[in-house]
């Protein structure tokens, strides 16, 4: 009861089981229903069939779904159209070629569509064609026939070979009309045809020994072909009997591949005869075909058929061997036997793998499913030595995909990447299901295409260039590197340099690039002085599509070389080429004369200067510093040292080579610092021109300057000229002393006349340094004699020196008109000191006297004044008036002292103070130019330092 329940529960299980399998089968059959037939020798381009229609596909999109067919031909005979889906012939089509002698030959088909994956079967036909005429062997055959032999004897025949098949084939053979012998055609177990030869009528040797007939083979054809052969039979004398075989037909089997020599099966064949007419011969019929005789081979005395050449089940399953007997007699007479070999399959064969189409390279973003190959194999074995399984590693990013018997593709299983790896060897293993098994290794080269999926990369983040200055335009400063891991176009890379800027020009002008290699060249010379360092973007960028590009950094740093010879900036040269000091003689060893300043527009140790002394004219007496320029005294000047001394300082980098530049100094040695006052009168600054915003305020200051001080005499001048009427008669009061700013008259000094005298004035004198004053008109000559014995002349002494303790103006006793001054007499003066530009001591005396007076400009010189003056009072006083109302104007300016106001007040007989108004003007203009020249000199040479400086500045950055 369990059983039977078991049984019955395996029924439904069983029932499904045979319905998928009978689907496979309908839908196999289904999918191969397309076929087409087409005859074999058409040309190139003949259509086959609208595979596309026919598959029902869309024309438009078989290209982007890669349509494509593949088969097990070893050639391509069938192509398709991808742009209207035709099927045509792709090369000529030779059917015995193809198929051989098989009665059907077909071309299989596998349409593979991709996007998705789809595979279709199709069968072509291929039709016979009659284009091969029916061919005998050999073109005359030789018969011996005993004349003895009886009516209706069979004689084989060679038989006629055709290549074609079906009505194309050997359809029947013709013999030329005889009088003895019909044919007789007889069939093969595979359909071929051969004819016999039959004995129709007796023969009689003694009639005819020989007959001719000629044998003609037909095809089925249209139109029909035909081969033909001579037959020759020669008549014999007889022989009365003939070799027997004991059966009519032999059988033996043979297992394929046996080696050559093997036996096969033995005949027997007896003759009745005796002696030599009863020796048995054996041999092939004349009619055994060719490949039969390659094969196999016949014992002429044993009857042995052996194993000649290499028999293969997978060439032919079952041969028919035609032999023949025959006793050695005279007019022997052939008898004919048949005998069929069965060969035996062995798994001798191992499977064939055949790519039947390949895709290959394959684009690196395939997605997965891609196919890549289609393949198919196939064991010419029978049973399970036929059968096939295939296998690929499982290390590969592949898969094998069974689509139909002995049908495999290969498709992706996941995305490639051709920079991991370029190319794959898929090993696919075929293996038979034979005992012992066989199998196949196949390896596909799987070639991975590549995409532009990689920008290029520079073998450095970026790039640092040190070039030295001076450079020669157009040599190479350096070299960028990039690679991209693509290939072929999309790795082949060019350089280039983007735009931009370095100190406003464009980079262009500065450095370019070799677009292939990579290699940059400066295009002028730098100059660190003036570019230190810059940056230049490199672009490399590839040749795909859509171009992929990547940057780098390059950053030039310009090198110093010792291109710059120092610069003298101070002491400036005078003239050009030589400076000058002063130094005082009485200077201690290590003095600082001066300094020499240089700078040298190079940098490091190229800017290092030092100095030393080249010439001098005394080397024993100044030294310079090494390091900082500065020039001392070396000992104590003594009078013997020349008073000018010329030196000429060497400054020197310490570039290789170094460079240098001089500087000549003129060093004045003067006792005291009035006296090198006059060394500087003519001291012109550097030639070296100021910046434009110096020159501009210079020539500004300058020209308001000038236009300044001529305005001011114009407004003075014409003042004067108005006033020249009003005091023209004017009669100037006694000269009164009113002191600017509150001065009160201070008791008159003395003068003393002597023909050498030298006045000197205390250093306790109270005396206002730029004023003069008068004596006072109501002093007494008592006083004055009083005061003039306690002064009396020192014959020792050379000078008179004026006291604080001076007689009163009472006391001068009043002299006459024409007076001069004697060894004992004094005059009570008042006296002024100034120093001019030429550092001699002025020393001015006047005399209380308002018609005589005595001045002493230089020591032992005087002047006596007498009525000369009287003449003289009117224009004096004009002129003094003038001269006051000037300085008050410009006092107002702060460009006269107000002590010459003081002294130009106009007072009645005070000619001589009118005289020193006069001269006090005079001098007071000389000192307001000197103030006004300095003021621009000293802004001249500010804004000169100023614009050094600021090259200095530049210099130094």
């Amino acid at each position: 009861m369990d059983h039977r329940l078991s049984r019955r529960s395996w029924l439904p299980v069983t029932s499904l089981v045979i319905c998928l399998l009978l689907c496979a089968c309908v839908v196999d059959l289904v999918l191969a229903q397309i076929r087409y037939s087409i005859p074999e020798e058409l040309e190139h381009g003949a259509f086959v069939g609208n595979i596309a229609e026919d598959l029902g596909l869309d024309v438009a999109k078989l290209s982007a779904r890669r349509f494509r067919i593949v088969s097990g031909a070893k050639k391509q005979y069938l192509e398709v159209n991808l742009e209207n889906g035709i099927l045509f012939v792709n090369e000529k089509i030779d059917r015995e070629e193809l198929c051989e002698r098989s009665p059907s030959c077909f071309l299989h088909l596998q349409v593979v569509i991709e996007n998705p994956l789809e595979l279709y079967r199709v069968e072509v036909e291929i039709l016979d064609v009659n284009d091969n005429s029916p061919t005998f062997p050999w073109s005359e055959f030789n018969l011996d026939i005993t004349e003895s032999a009886s009516p209706g004897s069979r004689f084989p025949l060679e038989s006629a070979q055709d290549q074609d098949v079906g009505t194309n084939s050997l359809r029947s053979y013709q013999l030329s009309a005889n009088q003895h012998f019909v044919l007789n055609i007889q069939t093969r177990n595979d359909g071929s045809k051969f004819a016999e030869l039959v004995l129709d009528t007796p023969l009689d040797r003694e009639q005819q020994k020989r007959h001719e007939m000629v044998l003609t083979a037909l095809d089925g054809g249209s139109p029909e072909r035909s081969g033909t052969a001579l037959i020759t039979v020669t008549v014999l004398d007889a022989n009365d009997n003939v070799p027997m075989f004991d059966r009519s037909v032999y059988r033996a089997s043979l297992v394929e591949n046996a080696p050559r020599g093997t036996l096969v099966l033995k005949l027997n064949a007896t003759d009745l005869d005796e002696g030599t007419n009863g020796e048995v011969t054996y041999a092939f019929s004349g009619h055994a075909p060719l490949k039969v005789r390659e094969l196999f081979s016949v014992d002429p005395y044993m009857g042995e058929i052996r194993v000649r050449g290499v028999v293969d089940y997978e060439k032919a399953s079952v041969y028919e061997l035609y032999v023949q007997a025959k006793d050695r007699g005279p007019s022997a007479v052939a008898v004919h036997s048949k005998v069929l070999v069965d060969i035996l399959d062995v798994n001798d064969n191992a499977p064939e793998v055949i790519l039947t189409s390949v895709s290959t390279p394959v684009q690196e973003d395939a997605p997965p499913g891609t196919v890549i190959a289609v393949i198919s194999v196939m064991d010419r074995d029978s049973g399970e030595n036929g059968n096939v399984d295939c296998q690929i590693p499982s290390n590969v990013p592949f898969q094998l995909h069974s689509s139909f018997k002995n049908y495999y593709t290969l498709v992706t299983s996941e995305f490639l990447d051709r920079e991991a790896t370029s190319e794959y060897n898929v090993t696919l293993t075929a293996r038979d299901l034979g005992s012992p098994s066989l199998s196949t290794r196949k390896t596909i080269l799987v070639q991975v295409s590549d995409i532009n999926d990689n920008p290029p990369r520079f073998s450095q983040p970026s790039y640092t260039v040190y070039v030295t200055e001076n450079n020669a335009p157009g040599a190479s400063i350096c070299s960028v590197n990039a690679f991209d891991p693509d290939s072929n176009q999309n790795a082949y890379l060019s350089y280039s340099i983007l735009e931009g800027q370095i100190q406003g020009m464009p980079v262009s002008t500065y450095v370019s690039i070799n677009s292939d290699n990579g290699n940059i060249y400066a295009l002028r010379s730098f100059d660190y002085e003036q570019l230190r360092n810059f940056q230049i973007l490199v672009q490399a960028q590839d040749a795909g599509f859509p171009p992929l590009a990547s940057n780098v950094t390059v950053n030039v740093f310009v090198l110093d070389q010792n291109d710059n010879a120092p610069v003298i900036v101070s002491p400036l040269p005078k003239n050009g080429t030589v400076a000058s000091e002063v130094v005082p003689r009485s200077v201690d060893a290590g003095y600082l004369v001066t300094q020499i300043t240089a700078l040298d527009a190079d940098a490091g140790q190229n800017s290092r200067l030092s100095y030393q002394v080249l010439q001098a004219t005394d080397p024993g007496l100044f030294s310079v510093a090494l390091y900082t320029g500065e020039i001392r005294t070396i000992r104590r000047l003594v009078e013997r040292d020349a008073t000018r001394q010329r030196l000429v300082i060497l400054v020197k980098d310490n570039g290789q080579p170094p460079l240098s530049a001089t500087v000549s100094i003129v060093l004045t040695v003067v006792d005291s610092v009035p006296e090198s006052l006059s060394d500087f009168g003519d001291l012109t600054l550097s030639p070296q021109p100021p910046s434009n915003v110096a020159l501009y305020l210079i020539v500004s200051l300058s020209t308001i300057s000038l236009i300044f001080l001529v305005v001011i005499i114009i407004l003075a001048a014409v003042k004067c000229y108005k006033d020249r009427e009003t005091h023209s008669g004017y009669n100037l009061p006694p000269f009164s002393c009113c002191c600017c700013g509150g001065f009160q008259p201070e008791p008159p000094t003395e003068v003393f006349k002597k023909s050498n005298i030298n006045l000197q004035i205390s250093s306790a004198a109270k005396v206002p340094p730029n004023c003069m004053e008068p004596c006072s008109p109501s002093s007494t000559p008592r006083n004055n004699e009083a005061k003039s014995a306690e002064n009396s002349w020192n014959a020792h002494n050379r000078s008179a020196s004026v006291n604080n303790g001076a007689t009163t103006p009472s006391e001068l006793k009043q002299p006459n008109t024409d007076w001069t001054l004697t060894k004992n007499q004094n005059s009570s003066i008042k006296s002024y000191n100034s120093i001019n530009m030429d550092g001699t001591l002025m020393r001015k005396a006047m005399h209380a006297d308002p018609d005589n007076y005595v001045t002493s400009m230089a020591p032992g010189q005087y002047w006596t004044w007498g009525t000369h003056m009287k003449s003289m009072k009117g224009k004096i006083g004009r002129t003094i008036l003038i001269i006051k109302k000037t300085a008050v104007f410009l006092c107002s300016f702060n460009l006269f002292s107000p002590q010459v106001i003081m002294f130009c007040s106009p007072k009645k007989g005070s000619h001589l103070a009118q005289l020193c108004c006069f001269n006090h003007f005079l001098t007071d203009l000389f000192f307001s130019c000197i103030k006004l020249f300095s003021l621009l000199t000293a802004i001249h040479l500010t804004l000169i330092c100023i614009s050094r400086m600021q090259m200095n500045v530049a210099l130094l950055q």
